[in-house]
């Protein structure tokens, strides 16, 4: 029996699966590791600790596994996370900047301010934002000591965290990421394919520092050095965690969509083989690409936080002991008695892009408790999808009649029914939510021949539940205004 390891490496900790040949799951392991707030509005993660991670989520997921079984391996990671190493050592000079941090809106600013902003979405589908990686790179290629010039010689390397753990699992001999990492970086052409030596030069990034770009599925190297794995396992999947979740979830026709609700909350669309430019304050992006040559775009609506306000409820606030109590507790009252909760704890996304918003609680009164707010924020994670919906449904031409959900707080029957309320689409749930993991499995069997092609994976796709609008609209409408209102004020 073959087996394929995807290693999903997220924001808040690193999970991997193990799938045998028939798409059953024979593995799991997960570990958490440190994130570091060296002031406000910036979030690090250390390198060494996400590898570690790794390779501890590795040893709990193979237990009971043959290593000679494995037959390939894929990796999805946390997007727009920026790290820089040096290439003899593999040391980075400086802890990973994470998707969520700010430091770069100043330099954002002036580029916009510049009248760059047009010309940078036309290139590359994306708005400026400090969300993305190219600022992040500028800001270490500028703040580290040495590291502009080291960069110009060739001796570091830059990558988002795919290119990080891919030097680490073949022990240095690869420097590459995948079209669909390339594509959040402001530096990637999303029709040539390719760099953009126009946006190298306006962002000052050598290209010696830039890795090799590959499609989603295929072999681009083999393991070696890893801990508890034999050399020469084929790495044969690499995709950011939103495109792999689309493509776990089976979104293979033009038109499907997906919410993936982790730390933050992200919305993709299938558009095709053509990108589509949004004129609603969405994103556009690469899906993936398969060896076959198959290419698909996306457009994407990120809320930058979800899973996280429940965290900040139970470390902030100490409303719980563990992120799975916020149901009972938003479910001991009947509804969150006007108050509305608006989790712009690092600003606002799409379709907004307001860097600066913070978040805001509103409709306080005395009679307010715990469990109002909790309900409220559980509201607050799906009441910015709407917003994204919305700017979608204009961008695409038709409405969306069915959202497919996975991610943590999928679970949620509270969250997901909201959900479904608000936005008046039925929400499907999978049986297995882990599909972002899925995601990265599938394109490793592919691309090493485990399966044979994407409608043998879509036939083992399967519903859990279903979710279907029951509330009043006239109701939701009052709701939305509220939250319009609130969002206004962040």
């Amino acid at each position: 029996m073959r087996h394929v390891i995807a290693i999903d490496q997220g924001t808040t900790g690193s999970t991997v699966l193990v799938l045998d040949e028939r798409l059953a799951l024979r593995g799991r392991g997960y570990q958490e590791f440190r994130q570091h707030y060296p002031q406000p509005g910036w979030v690090e993660h250390d390198p060494d600790d996400i590898w570690r991670s790794v390779c501890a989520a590795l040893t709990q997921a193979l237990r009971g596994i043959e290593p000679s079984s494995i037959s390939a391996i894929g990796i999805t990671n946390q997007r727009e996370t920026t790290l820089l190493w040096d290439r003899k050592t593999s040391r980075p000079v400086h802890r990973a900047i994470v998707w969520q941090d700010r430091r770069t809106a100043a330099r954002c600013a002036e580029l916009d301010a510049a009248g760059h902003a047009p010309r940078i979405r036309a290139l590359t589908g994306l708005t400026i934002d400090p969300y993305f990686s190219g600022t992040k790179l500028a800001w270490l290629l500028d703040n580290v000591p040495g590291s502009a010039a080291a960069a110009k010689t060739g001796e570091l390397a830059f990558g988002t965290v795919d290119s990080y753990l891919l030097w680490r699992l073949t022990g240095g001999a690869v420097h590459a990421t995948d079209v669909t990492n390339a594509s959040r970086t402001l530096l990637f052409d999303l029709h040539t394919l390719a760099w953009s030596d126009e946006l190298i030069d306006l962002l000052g990034v050598p290209r010696q520092v830039l890795p090799k770009v590959v499609e989603s599925s295929g072999t681009v190297g083999h393991t070696h050095g890893v801990p508890g794995l034999p050399d020469g396992i084929p790495i044969a999947g690499l995709a950011g965690d939103q495109q792999s979740a689309l493509f776990g979830q089976a979104c293979f026709t033009p038109g499907e969509a997906k919410c993936t609700y982790g730390t933050g909350a992200f919305i993709l669309m299938n558009t095709g083989d053509k990108p589509i430019a949004s004129q609603a304050g969405l994103l556009t992006t690469v899906a993936w690409k398969l060896s076959t040559g198959e290419l698909r775009y996306a457009l994407e609506g990120s809320a930058f936080i979800a899973g996280a306000a429940v965290q900040w409820l139970r470390d902030g606030l100490q409303f719980f002991s563990s992120a799975t109590e916020i149901e009972a507790l938003a479910a001991s009252v009947p509804d969150s008695g006007g108050v509305i909760v608006v989790p712009a704890f690092a600003g606002l996304g799409a379709p907004h892009w307001r860097p600066g918003a913070r978040g805001v609680i509103t409709g306080l009164t005395r009679g307010t408790t715990r469990g109002h707010i909790a309900r409220a924020t559980l509201e607050g994670i799906a009441l910015q999808n709407v917003d994204i919906l919305r700017a979608m449904a204009r961008d695409a031409g038709h409405p969306l009649t069915t959202l497919k959900v996975d991610g943590g707080a999928s679970a949620n029957d509270l969250l997901m029914q909201f959900q479904s309320d608000v936005l008046g689409v039925e929400i499907s749930r999978p049986d297995v939510v882990e599909t972002t993991a899925l995601g990265a499995a599938f394109l490793a069997g592919l691309g090493t021949g485990v399966w044979k092609d994407a409608g043998q994976l879509k036939r083992t796709w399967r519903e859990q539940r279903r979710f279907v609008p029951t509330e009043d609209r006239a109701r939701v409408a009052e709701h939305l205004a509220r939250w319009d209102a609130a969002v206004a004020k962040a």
